[in-house]
């Protein structure tokens, strides 16, 4: 159908909908409220939505003392979605033998960004997601480490509890009364598993060296059940080194044990001062000497609950006690009503995101992103206006907006990543282009975009189409989101790509530093170091991936240091990329900047005069010492460094990549610069891009 035929099916239905016989639309509940560091979509209101994030800024900013960490890393924006009621939440839940989980909140990890849910008419149910969030800040805040150190402080936190003005930690997490009364008065015996407590009373532990090399995968967040000695122990571990301050020591153990291949006994003897016996020990009589965790069992374990004073979470959980690092008045938590097409078309980017609801989820994005909407009416009647002027006065501006753009803009470019994902990339392009044409501000498009170009060269195997515009969309993108890890590392192979293996580094070890495990990184830094030939660097890294537990990059690296041994020893690239195998994808933002078409026409007459260049690019840095711009869009550079003098020329100073400067300056001197350029002869060449220091 087309777009003027959707057009006037809509306001048919819009005449029906204004219709006084019906009665009024009952009023949209959704809000988005933005804390400092948290999202929160959410229809339970405003004051519900402002303790959700007040929570979960207090779990946060609880994890950093923890860790000892004034800052944070955030690499991946996350999104909470907390419903008021339990059909809402059940209808998004994962399901478990063919039923929606029975906790009442979940957290859904993903490369782009994650997402909680969350149940609020449970109590508290921020803590039921307490554990995966705590290995989610693990992942981003700590160095690689074993699965008994992870697993140890996830279940530390997961006892966390919270309120205006305090916090308790410590409790047993997995502790449940055995008698539960219900609204009535019923009592029944819950007949719960073991404790981490009762586990622990047991005479046999886990000798500490068999605990500290079990292999325990802790990236899926779908760990089972946490009521095993395994669990138990390593809780029970991180219990005494946080109350004895021995983190530090512990990094020592980790830094001999994983990146210098001591024996654990060794390790444990140089980083703690004592055997693993002795650490065993002393272990033990930590776990002996905390009374209330026993007291706290026997008062769970009671068959008869007392009607006057029934057995409470509060009973069971009493730790250690300080006041909250978070205020409900340290800082502002905005809010704003969110439409509801918005609101379906998150809850439907949740569900697309797991397996068995994603049938369901596709369906409403679909819908939402082909239904015309009020505001389609109101810019198909302005582009009508538009078109009549401009038939009656030409102006010859080739700019109009595209008419074919309909629909929600959200449910647009969310269906555009799934296919991304999806490796259906010619699906991916229209739903990106209509996403900005409905919404030139959404830094989501540009992102994507930048996405949606890599994956496309890698499953290719080809080079990367775009790399100038793909740069300023990520530069758009970190200015946006600071710490966005991903855009940082799209922002290196870019750089790379484009010959600039100088500043790829610099982007690729932001992203490291921001998600110090991300064995991705670590991989692309190597292929880095293989572009700019630093052979060693790019050894020492692809020998770890070696053994990483991801098979296939395992095997990635292994490739890689045939490549670059193969390099080293004969000097040329081995198995570089084959040439472009499709055509380059125009960006959205290009389709409607205003001059794209006269730079277009500009450029092809300056190729048109000019010999095209094959040469490869090289890099220079130096000074920048004059600019002339007498023959524009023509500018030369003058640019020099240890008794070398450039003369760089660019063709069209306007469309020049540029980094560091937001637009070309022909009063630009003595600045420090970074050039990429082809060489035209021994003191000349075409400027490829320009960073200005």
């Amino acid at each position: 159908m087309s777009r003027s035929a959707l057009i006037t099916v809509c306001l048919v239905l819009l005449a029906l909908t204004l219709c006084p016989r019906l009665p009024a639309a009952e009023p949209n509940p959704w809000l988005q409220l933005n804390s400092a560091h948290f999202t929160v979509i959410t229809d339970a209101g405003e004051k519900r939505g402002r303790e959700v994030a007040l929570r979960f800024e207090q779990m946060r900013a609880v994890f950093g003392m923890l860790l000892g960490k004034e800052r944070i890393n955030q690499p991946v924006p996350l999104t909470i979605l907390a419903f008021k009621n339990d059909k809402s939440y059940y209808q998004l839940a994962p399901l478990r033998n063919g039923q929606p989980i029975v906790v009442p909140g979940f957290l859904l990890p993903g490369e782009d960004q994650e997402f909680i849910a969350l149940n609020l008419s449970e109590a508290e149910p921020w803590r039921a997601v307490a554990h995966d969030f705590a290995h989610m800040l693990l992942n981003y805040n700590y160095p690689p480490a074993q699965g008994w150190f992870d697993e140890g402080i996830a279940e530390y936190f997961s006892s966390i509890r919270l309120d205006n003005k305090q916090v308790e930690l410590g409790a047993d997490p997995e502790l449940q009364a055995s008698v539960k009364e219900d609204l009535i008065g019923n009592q029944r015996d819950t007949h719960p598993p073991k404790s981490l407590t009762e586990l622990l009373g047991a005479e046999v532990w886990i000798a500490l060296p068999d605990l500290f090399t079990m292999k325990h995968d802790t990236s899926t967040y779908n760990e089972g059940t946490h009521h095993t000695l395994y669990y138990a122990e390593s809780w029970m571990v991180l219990h005494y080194l946080l109350h004895e301050k021995k983190l530090p020591e512990t990094g020592t153990y980790f830094n001999l044990v994983l990146n210098q291949h001591v024996a654990v006994e060794d390790a444990i003897q140089k980083a703690y001062g004592m055997s693993s016996a002795q650490l065993e020990k002393a272990v033990k009589d930590y776990f002996h000497s905390q009374a209330w965790l026993l007291n706290a069992v026997d008062t769970a374990r009671q068959k008869t609950a007392d009607s006057d004073h029934p057995t409470t979470a509060t009973d069971l959980e009493q730790g250690f006690r300080f006041p909250t690092p978070v205020a409900p008045d340290d800082s502002a938590i905005p809010s704003k009503p969110l439409p509801e097409a918005d609101a379906s078309a998150i809850y439907a980017e949740v569900q697309i995101r797991i397996p068995e609801r994603r049938d369901a989820g596709l369906k409403e994005l679909q819908a939402l992103a082909t239904t015309p909407t009020p505001k389609d009416v109101a810019s198909e009647t302005r582009y009508q206006t538009r078109k009549q002027q401009e038939e009656k006065n030409p102006t010859g501006d080739p700019d109009q907006l595209p008419t074919n753009s309909i629909g929600n803009e959200l449910a647009h470019r969310i269906l555009a990543y799934d296919y991304i994902q999806h490796g259906e990339f010619d699906k991916a392009v229209p739903e990106l282009s209509d996403a900005a044409a409905l919404n030139r501000q959404d830094m989501w498009v540009r992102y994507y975009l930048s996405v949606l170009k890599y994956q496309m060269a890698t499953a290719k195997k080809s080079e990367m189409q775009g790399i100038a515009s793909m740069m300023q969309d990520l530069k758009a993108v970190l200015e946006w989101y600071p710490e966005f890890a991903s855009a940082y590392d799209l922002l290196a192979q870019a750089r790379k790509e484009g010959g600039s293996t100088p500043a790829a580094m610099q982007s690729e070890r932001a992203a490291m530093m921001l998600s110090p495990r991300n064995e991705e990184y670590v991989y692309h830094l190597a292929q880095i170091y293989i572009a700019g030939k630093r052979w060693d660097a790019a050894q020492a890294l692809l020998v770890r991936l070696k053994e990483s537990g991801n098979p296939q990059l395992a095997a990635q690296a292994r490739e890689q240091i045939e490549i670059a041994t193969a390099q080293n020893k004969y000097g040329i690239p081995i198995g570089s990329p084959s040439q472009s195998q499709f055509a380059p994808q125009k960006s959205p933002f290009e389709v409607l900047e205003e001059d794209a078409a006269k730079r277009a026409a500009t450029e092809k007459s300056a190729q048109a005069a000019k010999p095209i260049n094959n040469t490869p690019a090289k890099f220079f840095e130096g000074r920048l010492i004059a600019v002339d711009c007498s023959k524009t869009p023509t500018a030369i550079l003058t640019v020099t460094e240890g008794g070398v003098v450039l003369k760089l020329r660019a063709m069209d100073y306007k469309a020049l990549l540029l980094i560091g400067a937001d637009q070309f300056s022909c009063d630009w001197k003595d600045r420090k610069v970074s050039v990429n350029y082809k060489p035209g002869g021994l003191t000349d060449g075409e400027l490829v891009s320009l960073e200005v220091r």
